[in-house]
């Protein structure tokens, strides 16, 4: 094993300019259409919801992935070789290889964007899903049939190891779009979750990245900014932990108020603002 000291100057290096976000918000609320905030040259967007219709005056690349043996697959080109991989496994030096002899357009188009916007984790826990479903793992010993069990239990490692590898991709901002969704348990009480396949998978997403946002409608009361999904005309981004609205949020970078605008490339520039240009 080779053991070696990162300097500060080469963290801070490395960590200039690139995050990884998940923006979550109810469906219709305009997440896909932050795609159009962002400077189109620099992005690509992992289309896995077939759902730009909402942008098809974007400028930018787009991937569309259809099944989740191409999701990791895009997933390694964007991230690169594991180190940690098996010999022949997912994010392997062969499997790598293998790719970028297979695409080598595709390694000259990812190598120049320094953005990815993955639209969305929603249906990438759905695509998972239904790979998990088919492999031994989902299918009892004993019997034969189906095991749910086993499924989930899949689908919940190998999503994982994907979005970790994402956040670990080389000099790229990620961004993994998902829907927030509105739950009401048998006391009437409102909480609004993460719509994912799989409960392990959304548990941990949280902790994968630098940065949770919901994206949600409000309402503007004397001072004071009032989550509205319902008449709400202003769109904002909810940016903190533990915030007066008791929506998915978390801020790494401690550079976020509660609420910022709904501009996603203004967001990003905050988070990656550096202390000499705050002032």
């Amino acid at each position: 094993m080779a053991l070696r000291i990162v300097t500060a100057d080469e963290r801070l290096s490395r960590a200039a300019n690139k995050t990884t976000m998940a923006l979550f918000g109810p469906s219709g609320v305009g997440k896909t259409t932050q795609l159009k905030t962002l400077p189109a040259a620099e992005t690509i967007c992992i289309d896995l919801e077939a759902g730009l219709k909402s942008v098809q005056d974007w400028r930018g690349d787009s991937i569309p992935v259809r099944c989740f043996e191409d999701a990791i697959d895009i997933a390694c080109l964007i991230g690169g070789v594991n180190p940690a991989a098996g010999e022949h496994g997912v994010f392997s030096v062969a499997h790598y290889q293998h790719l970028a002899t297979a695409h080598p357009d595709l390694v000259q188009l990812i190598a120049g964007k320094s953005i990815v916007f993955l639209d969305s984790i929603t249906d990438l826990t759905r695509q998972a899903m239904a790979w998990a479903k088919t492999r031994p793992e989902a299918f009892s010993d004993k019997t034969g049939k189906p095991d749910t069990r086993g499924a989930y239990g899949l689908l919940a490692r190998e999503v994982i190891s994907l979005l970790k590898h994402l956040q670990h991709a080389p000099g790229k901002t990620t961004i993994m779009v998902g829907i927030l969704e509105k739950v009401t348990d048998e006391f009437g009480k409102v909480t609004w979750q993460p719509q994912m396949e799989g409960s392990k998978a959304a548990r941990e997403l949280p902790g994968i990245v630098d940065q949770v946002v919901s994206m949600g409608l409000f309402s503007r009361e004397a001072e004071k900014w009032r989550h509205d999904p319902e008449r709400g005309t202003e769109r904002r981004f909810v940016c903190q932990s533990g915030n007066s609205f008791a929506l998915p949020a978390k801020d790494r970078s401690g550079r976020l108020d509660e609420t910022e605008p709904a501009d996603l490339a203004a967001l990003l520039r905050k988070i990656n603002a550096t202390s000499t240009n705050q002032g």
